[in-house]
Parts: structure tokens; sequence; C-alpha cells
């Protein structure tokens, strides 16, 4: 294996709660509205230092979606996924963009969230498990 060269983020970020290697800024945040299986999850718009996992067709609350998981660059740990694609029109806007796992991160502050944390929202994207 080659080098392996990381972004280093200045300001507020996201990073793996495993490694602290540097994922997402504060500012890139689209929306903090989205669940997963674990809790919130929040939409970006850029990630850096992740590796993305194969492609595959996965049926979410808000509908189909062609979806990669994304996994930290440095350890390994899976730390959320990528639209690749959404079959429904309303929720073109996706396409592209990057959802990390709020239970598997850590936060700008340096903060674990626990998923006790947080309760079920209605009508936001999850796998529909």
């Amino acid at each position: 294996m080659g080098r392996l060269f990381l972004i280093n983020l200045e300001g507020n970020f996201y990073s793996c709660k495993h490694c602290q290697t540097h994922f997402a800024l504060d500012d890139d945040i689209i929306s903090k509205a989205f669940h997963c299986r674990h809790g919130k999850a929040y939409l970006f718009d850029k990630v850096v230092n992740v590796t993305i996992g194969e492609k595959e067709e996965r049926m979410m609350i808000t509908g189909l979606h062609t979806v990669v998981d994304i996994f930290c660059v440095v350890c390994g740990s899976i730390v959320g996924w990528k639209y690749e694609s959404a079959h429904e029109k309303t929720q073109k806007y996706k396409e592209g963009k990057f959802i990390l796992e709020r239970f598997k991160v850590l936060g700008p502050d340096g903060s674990l969230y626990l998923a006790s944390q947080d309760a079920h929202v209605a009508g936001s994207d999850a796998d529909d498990v």
C-alpha cells in the first residue's frame, strides 16, 4: 500500500470517533434532519478522507436510492453513505451528497452522540429495515 495523504480541516469539523480523522466541516452541512438506524444523520455537501464501497440499491423512507457506503480511510470504520442516484424526482437534490451518521463521528466540539439522545422524526431518511 502506498503512502496515505490525509486532508486536515481547519475550523469546526466532524471526525472519526475511533481515530479522529477529519471528515467534514460544520459549514458544509446541508441538513441535520436525517435519520439512520442509530439516530441522527447529517447530509453534507463535501466529505474528505473516506473510501467508498460497492454501489447498491437501498430502500429508504423517501424511496429507492443507489448508494455507496463510506468508510474512514485510516481505520476502515463505516461512517455513512453517499447518494449516487435517487429514483424519485423530489429526492434528486441528494445525488452526490454524503450522509455522516452522528453516532459514528465526533462533533465539532469532540462530543460523542448517543442514540438515546434523539427521538425519531417522521419523514426523515433511513434504511427501511
